[in-house]
């Protein structure tokens, strides 16, 4: 049987528990229509988490992800992909063939624990080529030249002004 790969995103709104039961319902919707002497089923199901969205879908900035490793024909797979456009709960779904499914996590899943082992990077410099101090608008280099020269000037003329 064909091999598929399917990404769905929930609404933000919902639970992980509703999405599990989204992606559960499309399991028993399988083997509903393939039958169980056809071996259709859901080979993997991974829970990536709710994350951010690249840009606004239906009002919403994040959403529930889910991917599902299915074992089916095209047929039943049109019929579940029916039925995640008519769900309210689902923003969009993306299914491929696939030559063989892994059981290994996915490179999500992989990713995100090598994020949390290395979270933590110390406290921040005070700047980059800062030494720390802040400095206001006439500290700048241009006017301490400018203030500079006057000042040398000044010293100059106040002896000859004397004489």
């Amino acid at each position: 049987m064909p091999l598929y790969e399917c990404v769905f995103i929930a609404r933000n709104d919902v639970t992980q528990q509703q999405c599990e039961a989204i992606a559960e319902g499309i399991a028993t919707q399988l083997d509903a229509d393939n039958g169980v002497e056809a071996g259709a089923s859901v080979k993997k199901r991974e829970y990536w988490g709710l994350r951010s969205l690249a840009y606004r879908i239906k009002k919403n900035r994040k959403g529930h992800y889910m991917l599902l490793g299915l074992d089916t024909q095209p047929g039943p797979l049109n019929e579940m992909e029916r039925q995640l456009r008519l769900n309210e709960d689902v923003l969009r779904f993306l299914t491929l063939r696939v030559d063989a499914i892994d059981e290994a996590p996915s490179a999500i899943l992989s990713r995100k624990s090598d994020d949390r082992e290395r979270s933590f990077r110390g406290p921040k410099p005070a700047g980059r080529f800062d030494s720390g101090r802040r400095r206001g608008y006439d500290d700048r280099e241009e006017f301490r030249a400018r203030d500079e020269t006057e000042r040398e000037s000044s010293f100059r003329r106040e002896p000859a002004e004397q004489e």
